[in-house]
């Protein structure tokens, strides 16, 4: 997906809540800010939204030498969802379509974004979501080729929504790759974020290699970009993971809540829509 003109300031803002979490510095922050607009005067509009948030995670810990500035808000989203995981597991066993009860769970799981500036309540989206009608909804193909799969590659989003996340691999009950980001980059998971969500007893983890706030091939190790060919079904989590896979030549399902209104209009769908969408299958 390339960048629209309305990403502009929200690059801006997403540099000024981290910088001001990561320091109480405003000479950094100011430094922070000042470097991030240079930087978007010459960005590219082909460019996808992330490639450039990774320009901008990456200033940012540079000048605050911070590199985790959102640890402690993941530890809390995760004990949350933990908190959350026994009654929804429940929810899924007494469900009529229990692996689409799963899927809607971990879509609500995508509310806990914090890359975007957005309230969100877990409880009360997770009820809202379960009843919520679909604005894509390829669900009999993405059956048809779990059905078929001996292998899925399940590409995370946010810390918090990896529980979440969990709880559709154990509805799949399938082999599963789970994968993570390289580096900590907003609250996004790293392979300790999904470790504490337990991950590790349903899925074999690993990092993409990607630093940005997305999955961006170019950026991704060897190892992940052979399991991402060679995957039988591959789920991708998120904004960021659909600004960044979205053009792919492969097949690909996204899950994801539109947050964003670039994002709703480049998946013509509204504003906190839900999504689950699959491209080339």
């Amino acid at each position: 997906m390339k960048t629209y003109l309305q990403c502009i300031p929200c690059f801006m803002q997403q540099a000024y809540r981290t910088a001001k979490l990561a320091t109480n510095d405003q000479h950094k922050i100011k430094t922070v800010l000042d470097s991030v607009g240079d930087m978007i005067k010459t960005v590219s509009m082909e460019n996808t939204p992330p490639a450039t948030g990774n320009l901008i995670y990456h200033k940012i810990r540079e000048v605050t030498k911070n590199d985790d500035p959102y640890k402690e808000i993941k530890r809390k989203n995760i004990n949350e969802a933990l908190h959350l995981y026994p009654d929804l597991k429940e929810t899924v066993r007494n469900s009529d379509d229990p692996l689409l009860t799963a899927i809607r769970i971990a879509i609500a799981g995508n509310v806990i974004d914090l890359g975007v500036n957005k309230k969100f309540n877990i409880k009360d989206d997770i009820q809202t979501i379960l009843k919520q009608e679909f604005a894509v909804f390829d669900y009999e193909a993405f059956k048809d080729q779990l059905n078929k799969a001996k292998t899925i590659l399940y590409i995370g989003d946010n810390a918090g929504e990896s529980v979440f996340d969990r709880i559709l691999i154990e509805q799949m009950n399938r082999p599963a790759t789970y994968v993570v980001r390289e580096i900590p980059v907003i609250n996004d998971c790293i392979i300790d974020d999904a470790v504490a969500s337990g991950l590790q007893e349903v899925a074999e983890i690993i990092s993409s290699g990607s630093t940005a706030p997305a999955t961006i091939l170019s950026l991704c190790n060897k190892e992940f970009l052979d399991r991402f060919k060679n995957a039988d079904l591959v789920i991708s989590k998120g904004q960021g993971n659909y600004e960044g896979l979205s053009e792919v030549n492969r097949s690909v399902f996204f899950m994801l809540k539109a947050k964003c209104k670039v994002i709703a209009n480049d998946l013509e769908v509204q504003e906190n829509d839900i999504v689950l969408k699959g491209i080339n299958v």
